[in-house]
């Protein structure tokens, strides 16, 4: 099978996992509780095991997860109803963005006009929603540059050379909707201010130790 063939082929597949996710969450949706806790993004949100470690420190509370790996925000603006809308949620966390900045084409422009749309609607579907825009979790590079799958170090590197513009953009969105912008990300970096190679599965995505601390640093804003 030719390279193009076979890059084509994984694209295909991928999709096909995300649009299978999609479906999945509609049909759950149907029997959601209404006004509760949403978390929604990406991956990094998908792999958040948010209910597990709920649990674990006491907390009782319902949080539902609606992310979807490999998920851009134009992807998330056709999905709307089924990671947000579908379940009227009272307060909701969002992590949207991280795979927009990893592509060349992207600019901080365009990644905050499309945020600036989900921003919209929801604040035209709930009003009354309180909604917390989280920073961009940091990266790994080294770790990044071992893994077997194409361009991971790249997109890495992208993503460490934008993230401070990117999550400035985000805590203007904040500000311009009157939300909340959170960064939950403190003691996850090692001294040069990434990743910590302890928590990185990939460079990119997450071991739950990095969860664990990552709750601790919002259990506020989850409770409040």
């Amino acid at each position: 099978m030719a390279d193009t063939t076979m890059d084509e082929f994984i694209k295909n597949m991928f999709q096909a996992q995300k649009d299978e996710k999609l479906e999945r969450y509609r049909h759950l949706n149907k029997y959601v509780k209404k006004g509760q806790t949403l978390f929604t993004g990406s991956s990094l949100m998908e792999q958040f095991p948010i209910n597990e470690i709920a649990m674990t420190h006491g907390v009782n509370k319902v949080i539902y997860n609606r992310g979807i790996g490999g998920y851009t925000i134009p992807e998330m603006l056709k999905a709307m109803d089924e990671q947000i809308f579908d379940l009227e949620p009272e307060k909701i966390f969002i992590n949207i963005g991280t795979n927009d900045i990893s592509r060349e084409e992207e600019t901080i422009e365009t990644l905050t006009a499309d945020y600036r749309a989900v921003l919209m609607q929801i604040k035209e579907k709930l009003p009354a929603a309180k909604v917390y825009l989280m920073a961009y979790y940091p990266v790994n590079v080294k770790v990044a540059a071992k893994q077997p799958w194409p361009d991971a170090d790249k997109a890495a590197k992208l993503r460490l050379e934008r993230l401070d513009k990117a999550n400035a953009a985000v805590r203007e969105l904040a500000a311009e909707f009157d939300y909340s912008y959170i960064d939950v990300n403190e003691g996850l970096t090692d001294e040069n201010g990434q990743t910590k190679e302890a928590f990185s599965i990939d460079g990119i995505h997450m071991w739950s130790d990095a969860y664990e601390v990552i709750f601790e640093n919002m259990k506020k804003y989850i409770l409040e």
